[in-house]
Protein backbone atom coordinates (compact mmCIF):
# COMPACT_ATOMS: atom_id res chain seq x y z
CA UNK A 1 0.00 0.00 0.00
CA UNK A 2 2.81 2.15 0.76
CA UNK A 3 4.43 1.89 -2.64
CA UNK A 4 1.47 2.44 -4.33
CA UNK A 5 0.48 5.37 -2.31
CA UNK A 6 3.82 6.80 -3.19
CA UNK A 7 4.16 5.84 -6.81
CA UNK A 8 0.45 7.64 -7.20
CA UNK A 9 1.33 10.28 -5.26
CA UNK A 10 4.89 11.29 -7.33
CA UNK A 11 2.59 10.63 -10.48
CA UNK A 12 0.30 13.43 -9.45
CA UNK A 13 3.15 15.75 -8.62
CA UNK A 14 4.65 15.17 -12.07
CA UNK A 15 1.84 15.79 -13.91
CA UNK A 16 1.11 19.00 -11.74
CA UNK A 17 4.63 20.50 -12.05
CA UNK A 18 4.37 19.86 -15.77
CA UNK A 19 1.42 21.77 -16.15
CA UNK A 20 3.21 24.65 -14.42
CA UNK A 21 6.27 24.35 -16.14
CA UNK A 22 3.80 24.64 -19.66
CA UNK A 23 1.54 27.33 -17.75
CA UNK A 24 4.61 29.82 -17.46
CA UNK A 25 5.81 28.95 -20.90
CA UNK A 26 2.53 29.88 -22.61
CA UNK A 27 2.29 33.05 -21.33
CA UNK A 28 5.88 34.27 -20.21
CA UNK A 29 6.07 35.88 -23.90
CA UNK A 30 3.55 37.78 -23.39
CA UNK A 31 4.81 39.63 -20.16
CA UNK A 32 6.01 43.16 -20.08
CA UNK A 33 6.74 43.93 -16.88
CA UNK A 34 11.06 42.95 -16.49
CA UNK A 35 10.68 41.80 -12.47
CA UNK A 36 7.57 39.59 -13.56
CA UNK A 37 9.01 37.79 -15.84
CA UNK A 38 12.23 36.70 -14.55
CA UNK A 39 9.65 35.79 -11.46
CA UNK A 40 8.22 33.45 -13.72
CA UNK A 41 11.35 32.54 -15.35
CA UNK A 42 12.90 31.68 -11.61
CA UNK A 43 9.54 29.84 -10.40
CA UNK A 44 9.91 27.88 -14.05
CA UNK A 45 13.43 26.77 -13.27
CA UNK A 46 12.01 25.76 -9.18
CA UNK A 47 9.73 23.77 -10.74
CA UNK A 48 12.17 22.31 -13.42
CA UNK A 49 14.65 21.70 -10.22
CA UNK A 50 11.84 20.04 -8.71
CA UNK A 51 10.62 18.08 -11.68
CA UNK A 52 13.74 16.26 -11.80
CA UNK A 53 13.88 15.41 -8.05
CA UNK A 54 10.42 13.50 -8.72
CA UNK A 55 11.56 11.87 -11.84
CA UNK A 56 14.09 10.53 -10.00
CA UNK A 57 12.10 9.30 -7.09
CA UNK A 58 9.61 7.43 -10.06
CA UNK A 59 12.32 5.85 -11.32
CA UNK A 60 13.08 4.28 -8.17
CA UNK A 61 10.13 2.56 -8.38
CA UNK A 62 10.90 1.97 -12.43
CA UNK A 63 7.76 4.30 -13.06
CA UNK A 64 8.02 7.03 -15.88
CA UNK A 65 5.39 9.53 -14.01
CA UNK A 66 2.40 11.26 -16.10
CA UNK A 67 1.71 13.60 -18.42
CA UNK A 68 -1.15 16.79 -17.19
CA UNK A 69 -4.85 15.39 -18.40
CA UNK A 70 -5.48 16.21 -21.78
CA UNK A 71 -8.42 17.79 -21.40
CA UNK A 72 -7.24 19.72 -18.63
CA UNK A 73 -4.26 20.99 -20.09
CA UNK A 74 -6.46 21.62 -23.79
CA UNK A 75 -9.06 23.72 -21.59
CA UNK A 76 -6.46 25.94 -19.94
CA UNK A 77 -4.58 26.63 -23.30
CA UNK A 78 -8.14 27.94 -24.88
CA UNK A 79 -8.67 29.83 -21.46
CA UNK A 80 -5.21 31.35 -21.76
CA UNK A 81 -4.84 31.89 -25.07
CA UNK A 82 -8.89 33.61 -25.32
CA UNK A 83 -8.23 35.85 -22.27
CA UNK A 84 -5.05 37.05 -23.98
CA UNK A 85 -6.56 37.72 -27.53
CA UNK A 86 -8.82 40.53 -25.26
CA UNK A 87 -6.29 41.71 -23.23
CA UNK A 88 -2.15 41.49 -23.34
CA UNK A 89 -2.04 42.79 -19.42
CA UNK A 90 0.39 41.72 -17.18
CA UNK A 91 -3.08 42.00 -15.12
CA UNK A 92 -4.42 38.92 -17.35
CA UNK A 93 -1.52 36.74 -17.24
CA UNK A 94 -1.46 37.39 -13.14
CA UNK A 95 -4.90 36.67 -13.27
CA UNK A 96 -4.56 33.76 -15.33
CA UNK A 97 -1.09 32.34 -13.28
CA UNK A 98 -3.01 32.68 -9.95
CA UNK A 99 -6.18 30.70 -10.67
CA UNK A 100 -3.56 27.88 -11.65
CA UNK A 101 -1.58 28.20 -8.93
CA UNK A 102 -4.69 27.69 -6.88
CA UNK A 103 -6.48 24.77 -8.64
CA UNK A 104 -2.59 23.10 -8.58
CA UNK A 105 -2.73 23.75 -4.47
CA UNK A 106 -5.97 22.51 -4.62
CA UNK A 107 -5.55 19.24 -6.39
CA UNK A 108 -2.28 18.55 -4.51
CA UNK A 109 -3.87 18.90 -0.91
CA UNK A 110 -6.30 16.46 -2.60
CA UNK A 111 -3.78 13.64 -3.68
CA UNK A 112 -1.93 14.37 -0.31
CA UNK A 113 -5.11 13.24 1.38
CA UNK A 114 -6.01 10.59 -1.06
CA UNK A 115 -2.66 8.83 -0.95
CA UNK A 116 -2.07 9.01 2.76
CA UNK A 117 -0.10 5.71 2.83
CA UNK A 118 2.84 7.93 0.68
CA UNK A 119 6.38 7.44 2.60
CA UNK A 120 7.55 10.89 3.83
CA UNK A 121 9.96 11.55 0.82
CA UNK A 122 6.93 11.67 -1.61
CA UNK A 123 5.01 14.05 0.95
CA UNK A 124 7.50 16.34 1.49
CA UNK A 125 8.14 17.17 -2.21
CA UNK A 126 4.23 16.97 -2.41
CA UNK A 127 4.46 19.75 -0.35
CA UNK A 128 7.55 21.58 -1.53
CA UNK A 129 5.01 21.88 -5.05
CA UNK A 130 2.29 23.58 -3.04
CA UNK A 131 4.72 25.39 -1.73
CA UNK A 132 6.04 26.80 -5.19
CA UNK A 133 2.57 27.12 -6.24
CA UNK A 134 1.39 29.17 -3.27
CA UNK A 135 4.32 31.42 -3.19
CA UNK A 136 3.81 32.07 -6.97
CA UNK A 137 0.53 32.86 -6.16
CA UNK A 138 1.34 35.82 -3.50
CA UNK A 139 3.99 36.75 -5.94
CA UNK A 140 1.08 37.79 -8.41
CA UNK A 141 -0.60 39.94 -6.18
CA UNK A 142 0.96 43.11 -6.90
CA UNK A 143 -0.03 42.40 -10.47
CA UNK A 144 -3.30 41.67 -10.54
Amino acid sequence: MVEQDTIKLLRECDAGVKMGVSSIDDVIGYVKDEKFKEMLSECKSDHEKLRGELQGLLRDYHDEGKEPNPMAKGMSWIKTNAKLMMDESDETIADLMTDGCNMGVKSLNKYLNQYQAADEKSKDMTKSLIHLEERLAENMRPYL
